[in-house]
């Protein structure tokens, strides 16, 4: 299992708050330190899961001295925070489609904050779960 690093922030009347180098931007926080902890757990799981979904790669584990060479990061303390989703692995493929097509694709995502990947697998995974529920619209099951 991986771990990556979290670093805890206390300012004065105020919550321990986590961030992760690894990930910009995902930061969350708990009332004590082990509130903080396990809110990190879930904040890096749920985060990694959405970069699986969208077909990003997630990236290696910086090192401690990586992370402390950063001056931002010196008043912070260092924990490890292990990563407990099973992040499905990526796979890397060759497809073919028409060059109108792929515009139209890269334009949506673009506009949807997806990447291509990540677009195609949504698509993908909709389509199929439609195909699987005959009948339900939306989610929603169709009665007569």
């Amino acid at each position: 299992m991986r771990s990556y690093i979290g670093l805890i922030h206390k300012d004065p009347d105020s919550d321990y708050g986590v961030s992760f180098p690894d990930f910009p931007g995902v930061v969350t926080a708990g009332t004590d330190l082990d509130d903080a902890r396990r809110m990190a757990e879930e904040a890096l799981a749920f985060h990694v899961e959405g970069m699986v979904e969208d077909g990003e790669a997630i990236p290696e584990p910086s090192s401690l001295d990586q992370v402390m060479a950063d001056a931002a990061n010196l008043d912070a303390v260092a924990v490890l925070i292990p990563l407990k989703s099973q992040a499905r692995k990526s796979v890397r493929l060759n497809i073919t489609l028409p060059e109108e097509v792929l515009r139209e694709i890269d334009a949506y995502a673009e506009a949807h904050g997806l990447t291509r990947s990540g677009f195609l697998a949504q698509a993908a995974k909709r389509q199929m779960s439609e195909d699987d529920n005959p009948g339900n619209v939306k989610g929603y099951a169709l009665s007569a």
